[in-house]
């Protein structure tokens, strides 16, 4: 079975859904050493499968397939109302409708049903934890589990059910925070002092994320106990990552400068490039995925019009190091 301490170049490629994770992107990353992850996340399971194929085809390195895991939730009614209201203008300045906010699982069996099936090398879960019996299976399947925590506590829990390695994700990376609890204010410890505070609790292999984007935030994250680092960010201008246009621009954008965290695009926190949409709805609620659905048809209608002040454009706050590259080279420039 995978141990990430076996690892040529101790770097796990982060599954990035939305775009920017692709086959090409998961397989050079393993190619050149690292652990490369498909991001499962709001694709089919059909597709999710062809993907698979597609990084077999491609290398014959280790790799992972990414599943969100959503546990069952309702904002308050009132709350996700008043936000639809409140950035219908937006809406109809791009020209679009809003989608409706419910609730779905993001097809969680049947992406399972995948995984039992074709045996990717590893599978990761975020926004929660399988259970015992499941992480059980995973094993018996000699596929390794990786669990996203951002907490000691979700720590603890995720090797009390018996997960094979923890990916600790700090306040600094990109994207969603995998918190568990969808209403929660994530931990903010600074990534150092909680993979250190994670180490002295588990005996298991961990992966540290967030603000990784050298080899010597690499070897940091080694020295505080990290068996690998967990790197999204610095491949979103690789050659092979499905960053959208407008999102690739940002980040080479001399007045982007800064990144933040909101809730004002999908309901549950995450950290992007600070921008004029998340600077109006700083009181997004929380709701998650119902958000999520609600804005989805005005995030791409900003992207379609090039529109850099409303499209999200996830990013860590080491945004500054990605540049433009094969994924292959960026890989080894991270090796510690």
């Amino acid at each position: 079975m995978l141990d990430l301490r076996d690892l040529r170049i101790p770097v796990i490629g982060a599954p990035m859904a939305g775009g920017p994770s692709t086959p090409a992107l998961a397989a050079a990353v393993s190619e050149a050493g690292g652990l490369g992850l498909l991001a499962a996340g709001y694709k089919s399971a059909d597709q999710v499968a062809a993907e698979v194929a597609q990084v077999r085809g491609a290398t014959g390195a280790p790799f992972g397939v990414n599943l969100f895991l959503i546990e069952p939730y309702e904002p308050d009614p009132e709350e996700v109302d008043r936000y639809r209201r409140a950035v219908e203008t937006e809406a109809a300045r791009l020209g679009v409708e809003l989608g409706r906010p419910v609730w779905d699982d993001d097809q969680w069996q049947a992406k399972l049903d995948v995984v039992l099936d074709l045996r990717p090398d590893a599978v990761s879960f975020t926004f929660g934890c399988p259970s015992q019996e499941l992480l059980s299976t995973l094993a018996e399947l000699d596929i390794h589990t990786t669990v996203t925590v951002t907490s000691v506590a979700e720590a603890r829990e995720a090797v009390g059910r018996g997960a094979a390695s923890l990916a600790v994700q700090g306040p600094e990376a990109g994207g969603h925070r995998g918190t568990w609890d969808a209403e929660a204010e994530p931990d903010r410890t600074p990534l150092p002092d909680l993979v250190s505070a994670v180490v002295a609790e588990v005996a298991v292999p961990v992966a540290a994320g967030g603000g990784v984007a050298t080899a010597s935030d690499v070897e940091s994250a080694l020295r505080r106990g990290a068996a690998a680092a967990q790197v999204g960010t610095a491949y979103l201008l690789a050659d092979e990552a499905g960053t959208n246009p407008v999102h690739r621009a940002a980040l080479a954008d001399p007045d982007f400068t800064e990144t933040a965290v909101t809730r004002s695009y999908t309901g549950r926190w995450a950290r992007g490039l600070a921008n004029r949409f998340m600077a109006d709805h700083v009181d997004a609620p929380a709701g998650y995925p119902h958000l999520h659905h609600l804005t989805a048809p005005l995030r791409a209608a900003a992207v379609a019009a090039g529109d850099a002040q409303v499209a999200h454009l996830w990013a860590g706050t080491r945004f500054a190091a990605a540049r433009t590259a094969p994924a292959t080279d960026i890989t080894a420039s991270l090796a510690p």
